[in-house]
């Protein structure tokens, strides 16, 4: 009976947060380059000093759903969208190097380019910082180049290259602030062959249409555990029933 109890009860409590991201996924839908989460459950037995009948359920991240996410057309000078597999490095909240694909960037208070979210690109040689008056264009290779609006058209100086990097996907981890970074804790490595498209989007690769049907089987799930332990409920009392007759 207590066996009931205990996987209906983990089941229960692990299909509440699978249902948590599952609606973060969903909310997503429409943030730019944003990755979906993949979630899983899993048995995992009870350790005590009686005998290893007892499991509990549990939930586990197994890790994000890479996939491409379709690019959009925008026209802005200032939007990237990466060309198949890569990341584009930025600088976090803590100054480690994490990777987004992001490509919606603008130019803070200070000169530097960063992304709309807030984080400093990183280039080959750090962070790029665009001076007053000019026009930036980003090439297809991350080539930052500006020409200055300042004075007569000239030819446009070249300040930096972004840093494009495309790691392996087993071994990057999602942060709490949505940026990946490799689980070793290092940089990774510039890769040349990733390249960027200009004046275009990533949008997020959430099909909203699975995650609404992913969330009903969820809710219909919690259900039957809610059901499991009624059932236990009753098939305890009705025993206690027995008992008080014998």
């Amino acid at each position: 009976m207590d066996r009931l109890v205990y996987t209906a009860m983990t089941g229960a409590r692990h299909i509440l947060e699978q249902q948590a991201s599952t609606a973060n996924n969903l909310a997503n839908a429409t943030t730019t380059g944003f990755r979906a989460q993949l979630d899983s459950f899993r048995a995992v037995p009870v350790v005590s000093e009686g005998l290893p009948t007892r499991t509990f359920v549990v939930d586990s991240t197994v890790g994000a759903d890479l996939r491409a996410g379709p690019i959009q057309t925008t026209g802005r000078n200032l939007d990237v969208a990466l060309r198949g597999e890569g990341w584009i490095a930025v600088q976090s909240a803590d100054g480690s190097e994490a990777y987004t694909r992001n490509g919606s960037l603008r130019v803070n208070q200070n000169g530097l380019l960063e992304t709309t979210s807030g984080q400093t690109l990183q280039g080959d040689g750090g962070p790029i910082a665009i001076p007053p008056e000019s026009n930036v264009t980003i090439g297809g290779d991350g080539t930052v180049s500006v020409i200055s609006t300042d004075t007569k058209p000239g030819p446009s100086n070249v300040l930096g290259r972004i840093k494009l990097v495309n790691p392996d996907g087993k071994s990057l981890v999602r942060g709490d602030d949505g940026l990946f970074r490799l689980k070793s804790g290092v940089a990774a490595e510039n890769d040349p062959a990733v390249r960027l498209v200009d004046g275009a989007l990533e949008g997020s690769n959430v099909n909203p249409v699975d995650a609404m049907v992913n969330m009903i089987s969820l809710a219909r799930s919690f259900e039957t555990q809610m059901s499991l332990l009624k059932n236990a409920e009753n098939n305890a009392a009705k025993a206690s029933q027995i008992l008080a007759l014998n």
